[in-house]
């Protein structure tokens, strides 16, 4: 009986029998078989699946069975691809690796007939495991080149970010990486280890041609260095300017060029496919092409004596029939855009033309197309199209205007203007405070007094000369009487006076501080003559009013005093 499962493992016994009739024996004894399931092998490749010419690869032979790892291993390779031109190789590597009994399988220096899938099986004394699944090594024919790119592009203001990725286009996998501009080793590099190099904020020192070097393994295995990506930061106020003539980002071969510093001491230095070198027939600061060529497109600069780069600008030689006409310089956010497409046999604008924007049509069948006011949103790839050819495409760079304030002046400024009204705030509170408690330490009090002619007086009443604390204004309204029925019988008119007296703070009318002012308003009326024959003085009424502002409101404080004084127009008192 043969043991093919776990489900046969139970209780087992047997009996024998013979002749015929058959004669039996009896039961044996019971047996118990546990069976359980083999373990399964499990391969892993050290550093990748996917690897590069000369590397070092190696397999392992996972077998996870009670911590017991005393197995013998058997390794398997079955050919995914058939090259006749590496048959022999890869069956003289075939054998070798059915011949290992080792747990790991190490290929140095890798070769294209490696490749295949790779399983292997594991034996302890009388346990045999389970087949590993099998795995398929890729390797590719040529030697590992590292790749960089950026984002968001590689033309930037000082003051904004931008990032350069390294990668290795087949292989993500255990690389680390290092970062080279101008072919100087960065010392910083290994914040780009993850394959990002960042530049926040970018200065313009950070202009240049960057590289990127991948590596991974033990014994490390170098990549090749990636091509050359130029990076080019413009400073927002250029000290020392390039300057194109045509002024334009776009050339026709064989027209002609000059460039120039606007500055004594700078040369035109220019960076084209992969080297950096001087500007052809340069006298001083200025380079002469007299006919250009495909060959002297790329990125021209003014350089110093120290290696100071500036003003960098992009331009692009086109042998065909159309190009675009745009500014090689930056446009600034709010100013108007202007692109027309131009013929090589005129030089002049294109009357027909198609305009295109990171690809997408964005105008059409017109002579030139225009942006009145330009945002950041509008940077991006240009191009013209028209029956006689499309351009190249430029890149057309947003530079945010040099009077936009900067969200730091900004909150700088706010700030300082609420802290200003916060003080000036803070002042008036304080003069109202002072004035308010002068108002209650001091209190004016002017009563009537009686003379002895019966008429009345302010007690007090302050008519120096120099500074008082009370001054009294008074207003005199004067009415004519109503005219009187002629059935009246009066002896003679009588005048009744109402005086109110209000008391407020204002300034000394001679300025020499605050003061307690009294307004009095007088109403002179005539009254009807009354049929009485005896009158006495005159009917005065005087109230006085002290308010002042306690707890935001208006309080009265202080004596009411009404006097009434008659006055007799008859034949005495």
């Amino acid at each position: 009986m043969k043991i093919k499962s776990v489900s046969d493992g139970g209780q087992y016994w047997c009996r024998a029998g013979r002749g015929k009739p058959v004669y039996y024996t009896q039961y044996s004894d019971e047996l118990t078989l546990s069976v359980t399931e083999s373990p399964k092998a499990v391969v892993t490749v050290r550093p990748d699946k996917h690897v590069f010419r000369g590397e070092t690869v190696t397999l392992r032979c996972e077998i996870k069975w009670r911590g017991n790892t005393e197995w013998t291993y058997r390794w398997q390779i079955e050919q995914t691809d058939h090259y006749n031109k590496y048959y022999n190789q890869y069956n003289q590597h075939k054998n070798t690796v059915s011949r290992s009994s080792a747990q790991e399988l190490k290929i140095s220096r890798v070769e294209v007939f490696h490749r295949g899938k790779y399983s292997c099986t594991g034996q302890m004394d009388t346990q045999i495991s389970q087949r590993s699944d099998a795995v398929a090594l890729t390797v590719f024919s040529d030697e590992a080149q590292a790749a960089v790119r950026v984002s968001p592009q590689p033309w930037l203001t000082e003051g904004h970010s931008v990032t350069l990725i390294c990668e290795v286009p087949g292989s993500s996998t255990g690389w680390t990486f290092s970062w080279f501009r101008d072919a100087d080793h960065l010392s910083d590099s290994s914040r780009g280890a993850g394959g990002s190099y960042t530049l926040s904020p970018a200065a313009l020192q950070h202009t240049g041609v960057y590289t990127c070097r991948a590596e991974r393994g033990e014994p490390a295995y170098s990549s090749q260095n990636s091509s050359a990506q130029p990076l080019w930061v413009t400073g927002v106020s250029a000290s020392v300017r390039l300057v194109l003539r045509p002024s334009r980002s776009q050339h026709f071969s064989s027209d002609s060029l000059s460039l120039s510093c606007d500055s004594a001491g700078w040369t035109v230095r220019r960076y084209t496919h992969t080297n950096t070198q001087d500007c052809s027939a340069q006298t001083g600061s200025t380079c002469g092409i007299q006919s250009l060529s495909t060959s002297d497109t790329g990125v021209y600069w003014c350089e110093s004596e120290s290696g100071e780069k500036r003003h960098p600008l992009n331009i692009t030689v086109h042998d065909g029939d159309v190009i675009l006409e745009s500014s090689a310089d930056p446009v600034i956010e709010g100013e108007t855009l202007t692109l027309h497409c131009l013929h090589r046999s005129t030089i002049s604008s294109i009357l027909t033309a198609d305009f295109y924007k990171d690809g997408s049509l964005i105008q059409n069948q017109t002579g030139e197309m225009s942006i009145p006011t330009v945002s950041k949103s509008d940077e991006g790839f240009y191009y013209c199209k028209t029956k006689s050819g499309e351009s190249p495409h430029s890149w057309i760079s947003v530079r945010a205007s040099s009077s936009s304030s900067s969200p730091l002046v900004i909150g700088v400024s706010v700030g300082l203007t609420v802290f200003l009204l916060l003080l000036i705030l803070l002042v008036l509170l304080l003069r109202h405070k002072k004035k308010r408690d002068q108002d209650h330490n001091i209190q004016q009090t002017n009563k009537p007094v009686p003379t002895q002619s019966g008429e009345s007086q302010l007690e007090n009443f302050p008519l120096q000369s120099e500074p008082v604390s009370d001054v009294t204004y008074s207003e005199v309204v004067v009415k004519k009487k109503q005219p009187m029925d002629k059935g009246d019988t009066v002896s003679e008119s009588t005048n009744v006076t109402y005086s109110e007296v209000r008391k407020n703070m204002k300034k000394d009318i001679n300025s020499a501080g605050p003061s307690d002012l009294i307004y009095t308003e007088i109403n002179m009326k005539d009254e009807k003559k009354t049929k009485s024959k005896g009158f006495g003085l005159a009917d005065v009424l005087m109230k006085m009013k002290s308010k002042e502002k306690r707890s935001g409101q208006s309080s009265e404080s202080g004596d009411t005093l009404y006097s009434e004084v008659k006055q007799n127009t008859g034949r005495g008192l």
